[in-house]
């Protein structure tokens, strides 16, 4: 299931030693002891995270990775190969099989868990950019991709600039046509507010003084210009706390900075090139949702998503709960009497209302919920991977924030409303999207008729 994470081990002692690991940082697992059987378990489980012993019985791992890769259900779940005898070559070739990163045996705790919250949270936003962009797709207005990629920019920062330039001058050599260059931290975040940022910086973690690299990737990462930009850390090896705390800070990976190596040289070129795809393809599925939903799927009021996206959205949300077997929320939610704030005041300041509901609508729930006007005063949300107690929460904390502060008007006037909530789950059972519509529908008329200002859950979602 999503968030899930696969241990693939033919030893039964590694694989309890890892799920204990595992069970003490709060992940669900599940378990494969061959090669057949974590291809079957990942098509059928789509873990968040493939933990992959590249010693199988059956099968080798490059081999497992290469399948993985080569289907469309399971291209996007990251793997991380394990294996107790690397060497530089094993590393290189099960990267250039997909391998989204390798563990050595034996494990530190501190780096290893860093490491896969950095890519479940990597793997998290692929997916939810994904179902957009499949959904942006089947309303056809996807464009196609273009096969053009510009040369990449990248940035090399070390506490002394002979490193930067000896990084340069390996890495030269690995991406060639690339654009690489040294620059100093003053020059990197004179960059973040201009439009000629690099697409990748590769950092020392200790600069002028220690930890300084990692609060120049802060200052990176809150700069609009260097937000999504690819930020590597280069550290000693022996830095563990260092490469852990970089990756929760929100470094894309880590590298060596003894990169200079030719084989070194290689793995971190073929790292900033994943990292660099994996960019541009998020930068293409935002331009291609950006441009299309202003285009035919926004609410020009509003700015949320009209009721044709929200309907083709729903589908997906539907699917991706079969899937992975998560429950996602339906609400309906509807401003109460609101007849009479235009009668009262006017269409003008109806309008007013309804773009500030729409702002604390945005403001108080997930970047991945899905908002949505439908009707004159009716919005919907949908949560993936919501249960139920969630969703009331959720529900019962928009019924707040909407009833607790009045609505200020450009009259310096101010107005207070009030919103009923109908609640209904979906992915338990097979009901289609627009029957859970329906029984929020149903259960927002049950709001209504006992009072409004207050959630109302449909009788099946009570039930799941």
């Amino acid at each position: 299931m999503a968030g899930s994470i696969l241990i693939v081990d033919d030893v039964s002692t590694n694989r309890i030693v890892l799920k204990a690991m595992l069970s003490g940082a709060r992940y669900t697992t599940c378990q494969a002891a061959s090669g057949v059987e974590a291809l079957a378990l990942t098509v059928a489980e789509q873990p968040g995270l493939v933990l992959l012993n590249v010693d199988l019985p059956d099968m080798s791992g490059i081999e497992v990775i290469t399948r993985l890769r080569a289907d469309p259900a399971t291209r996007r779940i990251p793997v991380v190969a394990v294996t107790s005898h690397t060497t530089p070559e094993m590393r290189l070739n099960l990267l250039h099989a997909g391998a989204t990163d390798i563990l050595a045996k034996p494990f530190n705790e501190l780096l290893m868990l860093a490491r896969l919250r950095s890519l479940l949270r990597e793997h998290g936003t692929d997916a939810e950019f994904a179902l957009r962009e499949a959904t942006c797709r089947e309303l056809g207005f996807a464009e196609a991709r273009s096969e053009f990629s510009p040369p990449a920019r990248v940035a090399m920062i070390a506490a002394q600039a002979e490193t930067a330039l000896r990084w340069k001058t390996a890495l030269v050599q690995q991406m060639p046509g690339d654009m690489i260059e040294v620059i100093g931290q003053e020059k990197a975040l004179t960059h973040a507010t201009s439009n000629a940022a690099p697409d990748i910086f590769l950092i020392e973690a200790d600069l002028a003084r220690p930890g300084e690299g990692l609060r120049l990737m802060s200052e990176l990462r809150s700069r609009a210009e260097t937000r999504n930009a690819v930020i590597v850390i280069a550290t000693s090896p022996g830095a563990v706390e260092t490469q852990a705390t970089a990756l929760d800070l929100g470094a894309n990976d880590l590298a060596s900075t003894n990169l200079s190596a030719p084989v070194m040289a290689q793995e971190t070129a073929l790292r900033l090139l994943r990292q660099l795809q994996r960019k541009r393809a998020l930068e293409r599925q935002r331009e291609t949702l950006d441009e299309g939903l202003r285009l035919a799927m926004v609410d020009p009021l509003t700015g949320l998503y009209n009721r044709r996206y929200a309907s083709t959205h729903l589908t997906r949300l539907a699917e991706h709960a079969l899937r992975t077997k998560r429950p996602f929320a339906v609400m309906l939610l509807d401003l109460d009497r609101f007849k009479s704030v235009n009668d009262t005041f006017g269409h003008t300041v109806g309008d007013e209302v309804l773009t500030a509901v729409a702002s604390r609508l945005r403001g108080n729930l997930r970047p991945v919920d899905l908002i949505a006007r439908i009707g004159g005063e009716e919005f919907l949300v949908a949560m993936p991977d919501t249960s139920m107690p969630e969703a009331r929460a959720a529900a019962e904390r928009l019924r707040r924030v909407i009833e607790s502060t009045p609505i200020p008007l450009h009259d310096n006037r101010s107005i207070s409303v009030t919103i009923s909530v109908g609640l209904a789950l979906g992915g338990t059972t097979r009901d289609t999207p627009q029957q859970l519509v329906d029984q929020a529908d149903s259960a927002l008329l049950g709001a209504k008729s006992t009072g409004r200002n207050q959630v109302s859950v449909a009788r099946t979602g009570t039930a799941a």
